[in-house]
């Protein structure tokens, strides 16, 4: 086993005095062709070229010597320090950092980053990653080959963001792009690369209709985003949205079908018949990005005036659904207020992990729940009712009454 293992964080910038004296006593180097050029990395020392880390762990773990390892960047974010620690490989790691790619992309670009979403673009995550720039405002996706900047673009279709793509960054060949993202590709780009993606300003406002809510001058308090921009709670009252809820969107109801999906950052969640907007607006507010659609152009209008006010990303799709649906992407979960269950079908064939619809009648709530067991869902119904009171008399105001049918696809993540 090495008898130590050192991480050195390389930016560009010439090697510290610690990084230096690691080097100077490594019998073994592991890194990048271009770590590997470097002229700090002693002759004697074997080299590995990183391709797999864990295959490096590996060979470090079985090498009798003193090992260092060069990463770009700092290798404690989204670097190469997770999986060298990893417990089946034993390794003592000591860490020598350097400035994120990340923290010199937004430094190019002159703007703060304590407010960006942060994410990981590989093949197997790219559809996610997406998913994030789809919801937030400020994304800085850290790429790989075949997950670049146009990858990104040609999945944000039908989505306007602002590209500043930073190529290899602390070189000689550093150069910054900034590039709409119906653009980026129709550009070969040199890797490695970050992509800030920008999204258009958005206002949210406070739960009662007040004046715009905006962070304290000094800026936020957490990372990724300020969780108190917009009011506290969620499947939020009647009153929380301008003008009257349409059928379907009830407060008991959204409630109920915001649980059984789960939405979270990372998923692209289907509002089919949005309505006011509601379910859109709450959906987004868990971090999940939102395709909304209805055949109704005012009810189009009225989300992404929901949307804007609750400072949420969506896009809207006017149109009559199953027909609009198929040259939507994939999604993950799907809320259906309305179709029936013919676009529940058109819904099912898409194998969302999960869906959710409602129905008026008994007879209705077998027809979709017969038709997503057919398709291979779990399905689950429940009939609700809901009895609003008026507290000053104890007396009934209202009185609801539903089926809420949900259906889980197992062979999909929970």
């Amino acid at each position: 086993m090495a008898d130590r293992v050192t991480v050195i964080g390389w930016d560009g910038s010439a090697p510290t005095a610690a990084a230096r004296s690691a080097l100077a006593a490594a019998t073994l180097v592991a890194g990048a062709a271009h770590h590997l050029a470097l002229p700090e990395v002693p002759e004697r020392a074997e080299r590995i070229r990183l391709g797999s880390v864990a295959l490096a762990a590996r060979r470090i773990a079985g090498h009798r010597g003193t090992a260092v390892v060069l990463a770009d960047g700092d290798p404690g974010f989204f670097g190469v320090v997770r999986t060298l620690r990893a417990p089946q490989y034993g390794l003592e790691v000591e860490v020598v950092p350097a400035v994120s790619a990340v923290a010199q992309a937004f430094a190019r670009a002159g703007m703060p980053w304590d407010d960006a979403q942060v994410t990981v673009a590989h093949r197997r995550t790219l559809r996610r990653a997406v998913n994030v720039c789809r919801a937030h405002t400020k994304v800085a996706v850290l790429t790989s080959p075949g997950a670049g900047p146009a990858e990104l673009g040609l999945l944000l279709d039908g989505v306007h963001r602002t590209f500043v793509i930073c190529e290899e960054l602390g070189t000689a060949r550093e150069q910054v792009s900034v590039v709409t993202s119906d653009k980026a590709a129709d550009h070969t780009w040199r890797d490695p690369n970050v992509v800030i993606v920008i999204g258009g300003p958005v206002t949210a406002r406070a739960p009662e209709g007040g004046g715009p809510h905006s962070p304290p001058e000094a800026g936020g308090w957490l990372a990724g985003g300020d969780p108190d921009a917009g009011p506290r709670g969620w499947a939020l009252p009647a009153t929380a949205y301008a003008g009257p809820l349409g059928e379907g969107e009830s407060e008991q109801l959204r409630a109920a079908q915001l649980a059984r999906l789960g939405p979270r950052t990372g998923d692209l969640v289907w509002d089919i018949g949005c309505g006011s907007g509601a379910f859109t607006a709450e959906a987004g507010r868990f971090g999940a990005a939102v395709i909304a659609v209805d055949r109704d152009a005012d009810a189009c209008a009225r989300t992404l005036a929901t949307a804007r006010h609750f400072g949420v990303q969506t896009q809207i799709v006017h149109g009559t659904a199953p027909h609009v649906l198929e040259d939507l992407p994939e999604p993950d979960v799907v809320r259906v207020g309305g179709g029936g269950a013919a676009v529940v079908s058109a819904v099912a064939d898409r194998r969302p992990a999960r869906i959710v619809t409602h129905a008026a009648t008994r007879d209705a709530a077998e027809l979709v729940g017969r038709d997503l067991t057919e398709h291979g869902y779990d399905v689950e119904c429940a009939l609700l009712q809901s009895v609003e009171l008026d507290t000053r008399a104890w007396t009934e105001k209202e009185r609801t009454v539903g089926f809420l049918l949900s259906g889980r696809l197992q062979d999909r993540h929970p």
